[in-house]
């Protein structure tokens, strides 16, 4: 069996899918990955996929440039003849979808990896993409051929409220799972000194990256003692990314550091006391799973995706939506006690080992793809 992968980047197929595209490999399917290839290109040969470069651009609002990449994809998947097309994220599960029914492709998996800004943003013209992508959902997504992969309730209920999805056609995997083999909890109890907060996501608007600047401010006005560190590149491609003069701006405030793109996060993971995603809504967040599973206290707004790891008060702290002095509040009462820190970094090692492994996440999606193949 031949399975093709559309993701939008190479770093996030390799951050996010991997590990199921390795199991269909070992599964004995041929697997093919189409992405646009930025530098990547080496360790997805090295893995023994075929590597299929397109130039999919994800905020790109250029009709003709769209059109073309259309285009290219229904060529790919003509020469390709996948019998299942699995599609991550929006855009590559419009454009995937289109071009997999005008292919014949048998199975058509479309993996909602989050509804994102077009989501979260009020913006005029946003909201007009929304009302059109509904629409086009609704056309695309209606045949019984074609599944609807989700990562929350949420989400799902989102789009089935607009008509734009049939709860028959829909299935709900909880995110991409977290390796617990390589993200555990440090041995070193006491940790730095200070105690660090940890911030590790793309600098973004939407995954709450300003008011968790505003809500340090609070506490270092207050005389709390920490360090808290973003840790993240600018996604310059993204509408919500946030300017990297702003970025430098609050590095040479001193309050929070940026630590820009980093590699090494689960050493990262091991320094910090507290780990805070105060993102506006998420499909289910892989940089909180990850510090689940390294033994973190939690705290995050109550948006959808991140309530699926944060328990209230049980490993960590969920805080009313873009409420900073909520979130500030939270990240204070950790930072205040390191007992309590231990005891709900133990509870979210717990959550992560029984509910998110990635073994759980990797074993259901092959599930999926033998029962619609």
């Amino acid at each position: 069996m031949r399975l093709l992968m559309l993701v939008s980047e190479d770093w996030y197929f390799l951050s996010h899918r991997l590990p199921i595209a390795r199991a269909a490999r070992d599964a004995g399917m041929e697997v093919f990955i189409c992405s646009r290839y930025r530098e990547r290109l080496k360790e997805v040969e090295a893995e023994g996929f075929t590597p299929i470069p397109i130039e999919l651009r994800r905020g790109s609002r250029n009709a003709l440039m769209d059109l073309g990449v259309l285009w290219d994809l229904i060529r790919i998947y003509k020469k390709i003849k996948p019998d299942i097309a699995h599609h991550v994220a929006m855009k590559p599960s419009l454009y995937g979808t289109i071009a997999a029914r005008v292919a014949g492709t048998p199975v058509i998996i479309n993996a909602m990896a989050g509804l994102g800004h077009l989501f979260t943003s009020d913006k005029l013209i946003d909201r007009v993409s929304r009302f059109f992508v509904g629409k086009m959902f609704r056309l695309l997504f209606g045949s019984p051929r074609v599944k609807m992969l989700f990562q929350n309730q949420d989400d799902m209920d989102a789009l089935s409220a607009q008509g734009a999805v049939s709860h028959a056609n829909c299935v709900i995997i909880r995110g991409s799972g977290v390796d617990t083999t390589r993200f555990t909890p440090s041995d070193d109890t006491e940790k730095t000194k200070p105690p660090m907060v940890a911030l590790v996501s793309r600098m973004l608007w939407t995954k709450g990256v300003g008011e968790f600047v505003a809500a340090a401010r609070i506490l270092a006005s207050s005389g709390v003692k920490a360090r808290f560190v973003l840790v993240g590149d600018a996604d310059n491609e993204n509408p919500a990314a946030i300017p990297e003069r702003t970025l430098k701006e609050w590095d040479r405030e001193g309050v929070t550091q940026w630590w820009g793109r980093r590699e090494d996060i689960p050493q990262i993971l091991s320094q910090a006391s507290v780990y805070v995603l105060p993102s506006y809504r998420e499909g289910l967040p892989k940089s909180l799973l990850e510090a689940a599973a390294a033994g973190l206290p939690l705290v995050a707004f109550d948006a959808p995706g991140c309530r699926e790891v944060v328990r209230d008060g049980v490993n960590g702290y969920l805080a009313p939506m873009k409420d900073v002095e909520a979130l500030a509040a939270a990240m204070g009462r950790l930072l205040a006690d390191a007992q309590l820190r231990r005891r709900m970094g133990a509870e979210s090692r717990k959550i992560a080992l029984a509910e998110f492994d990635e073994k759980i996440v990797v074993g259901k999606t092959l599930d999926l793809y033998r029962q619609a193949s």
